[in-house]
């Protein structure tokens, strides 16, 4: 009976590895140096999300590549969060994002944009499932710093419907007041 539950266990669990899409971002080797010689390991930085609005990211160590990727995917797994998305495909408003000296501006973008983002950014929207974005790095280039300042941004994304909640209006209320903004700057 127990044997039965575990292969059960073990099926549902390779269902929700499979339903997740994850990208490598960066592969950093590093060495260390010993009596005989140099120890190399490697760093990896995986991007996991599912393209429906939940992502996350992880970082991995070992001495060999694919096991600091395995790794990374695993922590990946572990620290998803959920992204309120317009349409399924961009954000509802802009937002700034920072961590350390990485800074980045994404913006909301009008139906086939695509997504305009370099790098680590473009993986992160890629697995999040995000059609139209149009995203700016400045300051590091570092790709741990670049990853973790768009997620900080993402963090910081509003869903109108919480933002009427907390201001004690209809969401039809606020959405009129949104049409009426764009109409006027249009």
């Amino acid at each position: 009976m127990a044997r039965e539950a575990r292969r059960d266990n073990r099926g549902k669990e390779e269902e929700r590895d499979s339903e997740f899409v994850d990208k490598l971002v960066h592969i950093n080797r590093v060495a260390k140096v010993v009596k005989g010689g140099r120890r190399f390991g490697f760093a990896a930085l995986v991007i996991v999300g599912d393209q429906k609005g939940r992502v996350g990211f992880g970082h991995g160590k070992a001495r060999e590549v694919p096991e600091a990727i395995r790794k990374a995917t695993e922590a990946a797994k572990r620290e998803l969060i959920f992204v309120p998305l317009r349409g399924g495909r961009t954000l509802h408003h802009d937002v700034h994002g920072r961590h350390g000296a990485g800074k980045v501006l994404l913006r909301s973008a009008k139906p086939g944009t695509g997504i305009i983002a370099g790098g680590p950014m473009r993986a992160v929207f890629e697995t999040l499932g995000m059609a139209d974005v149009v995203a700016k790095s400045t300051g590091s280039s570092n790709p741990y710093n670049m990853v973790r300042a768009t997620f900080d941004a993402l963090k910081h994304q509003v869903h109108p419907k919480d933002v009427a909640a907390q201001r004690g209006i209809k969401y039809s209320t606020l959405q009129a007041r949104r049409s009426s903004v764009v109409d006027t700057e249009e």
